[in-house]
C-alpha cells in the first residue's frame, strides 16, 4: 500500500524538512517554506515489475566514435549563433526573462520558421487560450499550417498529444503551469517543476524531439524554482531587457552544444522581433562627440567582438560617504579601478561621487573593459574628453600595470571596421599579427601611460 508522508520544502532552493521553519537553512530565505504531500512505498515503474532493464556497459574512450551533433537552424542567425549552431534534436533548452520581455514572442516566430521547412511544431501554452495565441499569430504574420496550438497544463495530457501528433519542435510555455496529478502541490512549487521537466526531459531524449521550455524568474533576475531545474535542462538562455526600450538582448549562461559567452541581440517591432546583425553601430549611434567621460571598448561577447561606449560621471559629494553606482558593469570592479586611480596616479577621488554606465543596456563582464573605465574616470573627473575615434582595450592590475587580453586581432579588426582612427591596448599584445593599415595601434604598459595618450590636460 503505498503511504502518505508530509514534508516542507523551501520554495527557493528545494531544501526539504520534516517540519515547518521560519528560516531556510540552505539558502537563508524566509517564509519559503510549502507544505506538500509526498506518496511513498507505490507501484514501482513498469521496468522495474518486469524485471527489464537496460544496463549500460563501461567502454573505452578510444573506441568511442565522436559523432557531429546535427542542427536545425532557423532564419535568425542571432539566435543560431547563441545555441552554437542552431537547434540540437533532443535537447531540452530553458528560457528566462522578466514578464513580457518578449518570451512568447521569440518562441512563436521560431515555430512559424521551423513550419515554414514544413516541420511539425506543436506549441503548448499553459499561460494563454488558442484564441489569445493566435491573436499574437496574426500580429506576427503566423500563418504555417503544420504549427499546431494546444492550450493544456495537465502533464499526462501534454504527454499524449505529443505521441499523437509526433512533432519535430515543442515550445511549453510555461515550465510553472505545468503539473502532474500525482503530486499534491500546486503548479509551480519546487516538487511539480522538477518532475515535470524530468518527465519532459525523457520525453526529448527517448524521441529526439527539441523542447524549448520558459521558465519565469524572480524579482532578483533569477529563474524560478530549484537550482536543479537548471542543472537537469541542456541549455539556459536568458532574455534581457527593459521594456520600455526595443533592444532585447539573448544571453547564453549554459550550453553543452556550444559556447556560453554568446550575445545575440534583437529589436522589438511591432511585427515582432528582429535580429540586429551589426550591434557595434546600434550601441555608438547615439554617442555624444567632445564631452567628458565617454570611452569606447571593443568587449568580446563569445566569439564576436561588440565596441560599446562607457560613460563615467564625477561630482563632488555632497555627503561624508561618497555614492559609487555602476550600471553595467560589476560594482566592485569600480571600487578597485578607483582606488588604483588614487594610488597610481594621484586622482583624489574620496570624497566624489561616482556613477559608471554602459550604454545600450549591454552588461560587460571580462577584464579587458578595466582601461576604458579607467580613462573615463579619469576624463571625468578632469573635465577632459577623449578623442572621439579612440578605443581603449586592456585589464588593469592593482599595480597600474596594463595587462594582455584575448582576441586582441578580432577587436581591432571591427574597431578598424566601424572607422576607428587608433586603439590604445597593452604592450604585450603587439606582435604576432597583422595590424590593419588604417588603423595605429599603441601598446602601453601602465594606467599612466594610456592617460597621457588618450586624456591630455
Amino acid at each position: 500500500m503505498a503511504k502518505r508522508k508530509t514534508k516542507f520544502v523551501c520554495q527557493e532552493c528545494g531544501y526539504e524538512s520534516a517540519k515547518w521553519m521560519g528560516k531556510c537553512p540552505g539558502c537563508n530565505n524566509w517564509n519559503t517554506f510549502v507544505e506538500e504531500v509526498e506518496i511513498t512505498g507505490g507501484r514501482q515503474s513498469h521496468a522495474f515489475q518486469t524485471g527489464k532493464r537496460s544496463v549500460g556497459r563501461p567502454e573505452k574512450i578510444t573506441a568511442i566514435k565522436a559523432q557531429k551533433e546535427p542542427r536545425i537552424t532557423t532564419k535568425m542567425k542571432e539566435f543560431n549563433r547563441v545555441l552554437g549552431g542552431g537547434i540540437v534534436p533532443g535537447s531540452l533548452v530553458l528560457i528566462g526573462g522578466d514578464p513580457g520581455i518578449g518570451k512568447s514572442t521569440l518562441l512563436l516566430q521560431i515555430s512559424s520558421q521551423l513550419a515554414d521547412k514544413q516541420l511539425s511544431v506543436l506549441y503548448i501554452s499553459g499561460e494563454e487560450s488558442t484564441r489569445q495565441t493566435k491573436l499574437r499569430a496574426d500580429r506576427l504574420g503566423v500563418t504555417a499550417d503544420s504549427l499546431y496550438v494546444l492550450a493544456e497544463t495537465n502533464l499526462l495530457d501534454i504527454t499524449n498529444q505529443i505521441e499523437a501528433v509526433k512533432p519535430s519542435f515543442v515550445v511549453i510555455d510555461s515550465i510553472q503551469t505545468i503539473f502532474r496529478e500525482e503530486i499534491s502541490s500546486a503548479p509551480g512549487s519546487v516538487s511539480q517543476v522538477r518532475e515535470c521537466t524530468a518527465e519532459l526531459m525523457r520525453i526529448a531524449k527517448t524521441n529526439g524531439i527539441p523542447i524549448f521550455i520558459v521558465g519565469h524568474v524572480t524579482k532578483e533576475g533569477a529563474i524560478a524554482g530549484p537550482r536543479l531545474l537548471e542543472h537537469m535542462v541542456d541549455a539556459v538562455l536568458y532574455f534581457e531587457g527593459e521594456r520600455h526600450h526595443t533592444y532585447r538582448i539573448l544571453r547564453g549562461v549554459k550550453n553543452r552544444f556550444g559556447s556560453t559567452n554568446e550575445m545575440g541581440i534583437f529589436e522589438m517591432k511591432e511585427e515582432g522581433l528582429r535580429e540586429v546583425l551589426n550591434p557595434s553601430e546600434i550601441f555608438l549611434e547615439e554617442r555624444s562627440q567632445g564631452t567628458s567621460g565617454s570611452t569606447v571598448v571593443a568587449s568580446m561577447e563569445g566569439t564576436r567582438p561588440v565596441l560599446v561606449e562607457v560613460q563615467a560621471l564625477i561630482s563632488p559629494s555632497a555627503f561624508g560617504n561618497p555614492r559609487r553606482m555602476a550600471t553595467g558593469v560589476d560594482h566592485n570592479r569600480v571600487s578597485l579601478l578607483m582606488a588604483v586611480l588614487e594610488k597610481r596616479i594621484g586622482l583624489m577621488l574620496q570624497n566624489q561621487d561616482a556613477y559608471i554606465k554602459v550604454a545600450g543596456g549591454v552588461k560587460l563582464d571580462e577584464p579587458a573593459i578595466d582601461l576604458a573605465i579607467a580613462v573615463s574616470i579619469a576624463s571625468s573627473f578632469r573635465d577632459q574628453p577623449t578623442k572621439p575615434e579612440d578605443i581603449f582595450i586592456g585589464e588593469v592590475g592593482l599595480t597600474g600595470e596594463i595587462r594582455r587580453v584575448s582576441r586582441i586581432e578580432q577587436r581591432i579588426q571591427e574597431a578598424a571596421k566601424l572607422g576607428f582612427k587608433r586603439v590604445i591596448c597593452p604592450q604585450n599584445n603587439l606582435g604576432g599579427w597583422t595590424i590593419p593599415g588604417q588603423i595605429e595601434v599603441i601598446g602601453v604598459d601602465s594606467v599612466q601611460e594610456a592617460l597621457q595618450i588618450g586624456v591630455s590636460r
